[in-house]
């Protein structure tokens, strides 16, 4: 997501916000970037994948919901941001955007231990 006010003709890093805790992209804090802008931090998507992938805890979707990230309506285990409950990302998109974090070796950020889940 953009802070509200972005010029998008000049945006900055700062002007970068993660969907799922509301903090800048900055050097530290990588993003990974899903449909229509929006955005997953590293930080949020280690809570996911510790969460989603290894313990396999998850609320029940709820009817008409989508994923931030893929815009999808995925009947499948999910994170719910606890800071904003409309934002929410699906199993799959954790999981896409765990390698794509984990592969980018510019990025100091692995994936969790434990995953059995490939």
């Amino acid at each position: 997501m953009q802070r509200e006010g972005t010029d998008h003709e000049q945006a900055r890093m700062e002007d970068i916000l993660c969907d799922f805790c509301h903090k800048p992209w900055t050097m530290e804090r990588a993003m990974v970037e899903g449909h229509r802008g929006s955005c997953v931090c590293g930080d949020c998507l280690t809570i996911a994948y510790l969460e989603v992938v290894i313990h396999k805890a998850s609320d029940p979707p709820r009817e008409g919901e989508q994923c931030i990230m893929c815009l999808e309506e995925r009947d499948e285990a999910h994170w719910r941001s606890p800071a904003f409950e409309e934002a929410v990302i699906c199993k799959r998109c954790v999981k896409q955007s765990a390698g794509v974090l984990h592969k980018d070796r510019d990025i100091a950020w692995t994936k969790p231990v434990g995953d059995t889940d490939g």
